[in-house]
């Protein structure tokens, strides 16, 4: 057993804790339908992404997007992401290469035309182990999605892989 771990006190002290929320710019329709052309292409998307009229019809009474919408996908400035903490180099001086090791993502409210998504994220835990690539440091993180009614909209759960 070896004493060497990548887990720093920043971490273990943001551990749990919901980061400050960051809001994407209001969901036009536009944005809607040019999401929805572009993940079916070259097929025509479904219509309750694009045609107002046919979606008033619906259950969900108008447009919505796809669940796979992303409302921060083309940020202005893109925030300096990562986990709270996470070291970036080896005890040689080395850095640690990072890969992602997957991630579920679970669906709530549909996103609309008008509604504004919040998103917070949070450091769940974390394990590590001797692996055939060395010392490897597994993180588990949470992203979650609300709208301006607070309605949650979508829950991303992440694993991190440094070694």
């Amino acid at each position: 057993m070896t004493d060497l771990t990548y887990v720093t006190p920043e971490m273990r002290a943001a551990q749990g804790a919901w980061g400050e929320a960051r809001t994407a710019p209001p969901i036009t329709a536009t944005d809607i339908r040019r999401w929805a052309m572009a993940t079916y292409y070259p097929n025509r998307p479904p219509r309750i992404y694009w045609d107002a009229e046919y979606a008033a019809a619906t259950r969900w009474g108008g447009i919505i997007a796809p669940p796979d919408f992303n409302p921060f996908a083309w940020p202005v400035e893109r925030p300096r992401g990562g986990s709270p903490g996470l070291a970036g180099r080896r005890p040689d001086g080395k850095p640690l290469t990072g890969m992602n090791g997957g991630q579920t993502d679970t669906y709530g409210a549909p996103m609309r035309p008008g509604d504004v998504i919040s998103a917070r994220s949070r450091l769940v835990d974390w394990w590590e182990r001797e692996g055939r690539l060395g010392h490897t440091l597994y993180v588990r993180s949470e992203i979650e999605w609300r709208n301006q009614d607070d309605a949650l909209v979508k829950t991303r759960l992440s694993i991190g892989i440094r070694y």
